[in-house]
């Protein structure tokens, strides 16, 4: 009986580890339009929640966009560097 809670435990650890987030940084570069244009196509956001996120970004230095595995990340993470925005993921 314990050995198949400590393997349910175990796997519920493994799951929680194994999800990274996006992170996205503030620059001096980049509009909010632009950013917040990037965050609806590239991380699916609907306007407002980008638009949140932006002003996360513009007053906090940093926010998470996305959260989830790494191979659901990097395709974001490429995109958002090939739009010439700093990010990476944690």
């Amino acid at each position: 009986m314990h050995k198949e809670k400590f393997k349910e435990i175990t796997k519920n650890k493994e799951a929680i580890t194994s999800n990274k987030v996006l992170v996205l940084y503030n620059d001096d570069f980049n509009t909010f339009d632009f950013v917040i244009d990037t965050l609806v196509d590239v991380c699916g956001h609907d306007p407002e929640q980008a638009e949140q996120c932006t002003l996360i970004i513009h007053f906090k230095g940093k926010c998470a966009v996305k959260s989830g595995s790494l191979s659901e990340l990097k395709p974001m993470h490429k995109e958002m560097i090939n739009r010439k925005l700093t990010s990476n993921i944690q």
